[in-house]
């Protein structure tokens, strides 16, 4: 047997008027996705415990049936095995977005989403002007960096820039959870301050406002934490192998640290522009090879934090129809049985244009497997599915066959709603 998720990343919401009162996903011309769900068997995931905030990090850690309590370090420190990053005993690593500030307030968390040649030359600028014995800037992509820090201590509370749009960026700056940690948040105030002296009148700044472009005018430091230490999917589930396909470097690192190999795709963005057709030809291919395959498509989310109703319902079209579709019709001419998952990572609504952790709906189809009465995939048909209401490592146990789906529903005011 082997086995794929397709995660997109964002993709589930909440009903919108300019949609009919339907969601983003209910919404969509799907018939891929509707065809797992009559073949399979549907249910909701919890994938951000309690006390978590619901970001994409702490979200696929649990997807993949880890315990963030356990195994978190940081965003940073993940998005830094994708880049082949090495995290000494003592720094501490951050994810380092370049973002736009306007009148004092946050923009928006990307540059307008700024391209990674424009990036690269900032990147370079910083690492020049403010790097150094203690700072160490690394270039990522688009406006996703990373940041090292020598001696820096963790214990920080960090505000992820897209949690915030419209809001004036001093009352979300670093604050420091304890005494010990004031240094290090007053320092990295400061380099933040700085970057923004530095980034007002750089020439890609300066060109890309005179063509009506976003400015990437500042830094933005979140998400600390030391090297992380965990077990590898193999050694948990008895797998012999694995590979993640992402354009992202968050879900990369994590693919790394859970012992799967990332597989490059040309034309990968993480936007709604993304090489739909090649992540479905990279996955085809890799079933060939792995026992275990993990493919992260980003636009969805993307889409939900641009508030953009409209967009959103067309990049669950082209996950449906030029990516789940062509890896459906592959597996149905495979010798070799395939378990297929579908499933988001967390909702990111249009409404708030940020993450929430509310339950997100998710289908299994494994060959043998007796379907429910779910026809469709959306965040409301999932409710009536028989896994019912799933929570973290649950939905891998599942996913491999060794949880019983005829589950009973608990009270649960998020599914109530």
């Amino acid at each position: 047997m082997k086995y794929i998720i397709i995660l997109a990343d964002g993709m589930a919401d909440e009903p919108i008027a300019s949609l009919g009162g339907k969601t983003p996903l209910q919404a969509a011309d799907t018939p891929s996705m509707d065809r797992l769900a009559a073949e399979g068997c549907s249910g909701m995931l919890h994938t951000v415990p309690q006390g978590f905030h619901p970001g994409s990090e702490i979200a696929n850690l649990s997807v993949l049936g880890y315990d963030p309590a356990l195994v978190f370090e940081g965003r940073g420190s993940l998005e830094a095995a994708s880049m082949g990053v090495e995290i000494l005993p003592d720094e501490m690593a951050m994810r380092c977005n370049l973002i736009c500030i306007e009148n004092g307030r946050i923009k928006n968390h990307s540059a307008g989403h700024i391209g990674d040649d424009e990036a690269a030359e900032l990147i370079r600028f910083l690492q020049k002007e403010l790097g150094g014995e203690r700072f160490l800037f690394h270039c990522g992509v688009s406006y996703r960096h990373l940041l090292k820090m020598r001696n820096g201590d963790k214990r920080l509370d960090c505000t992820p820039p897209h949690d915030v749009p419209g809001t004036p960026f001093r009352e979300v700056l670093i604050k420091p959870l304890c005494p010990e940690a004031e240094e290090s948040a007053e320092t990295l105030n400061t380099l933040i301050l700085r970057s923004q002296e530095l980034l007002a009148g750089h020439p890609v700044n300066l060109k890309r406002m005179s063509c009506g472009k976003d400015p990437a005018n500042s830094i933005w430091p979140w998400s600390p934490g030391y090297k992380p230490r965990m077990e590898t999917l193999m050694q948990r589930y008895g797998l012999h192998n694995g590979a993640v396909i992402s354009a992202v470097d968050l879900i990369r690192g994590i693919g790394i640290y859970s012992g799967l190999t990332p597989l490059h795709v040309e034309g990968a963005t993480g936007l709604y522009t993304t090489n739909y057709e090649g992540k479905a030809e990279a996955a085809i291919k890799a079933l060939e090879t792995y026992d275990f395959v993990f493919v992260h498509v980003e636009a969805s989310d993307e889409a939900g934090h641009e508030g953009d109703a409209e967009l959103k319902m067309r990049t669950a079209e082209y996950l449906d129809h030029r990516l789940i579709s062509p890896i459906l019709k592959a597996i149905d001419g495979m010798k070799e049985a395939v378990t297929v998952a579908l499933l988001p990572d967390h909702p990111t609504p249009c409404r708030l244009r940020t993450h929430t952790a509310d339950a997100v709906p998710f289908v299994i189809r494994r060959p043998g497997i007796t379907p429910d009465r779910v026809i469709c995939f959306d965040e409301f048909s999932a409710h009536e599915g028989d896994y019912g209401l799933l929570r973290g490592g649950e939905f891998m146990e599942a996913l491999f066959g060794r949880e019983n789906p005829r589950r009973q529903w608990i009270d649960d005011p998020v599914l109530q709603r």
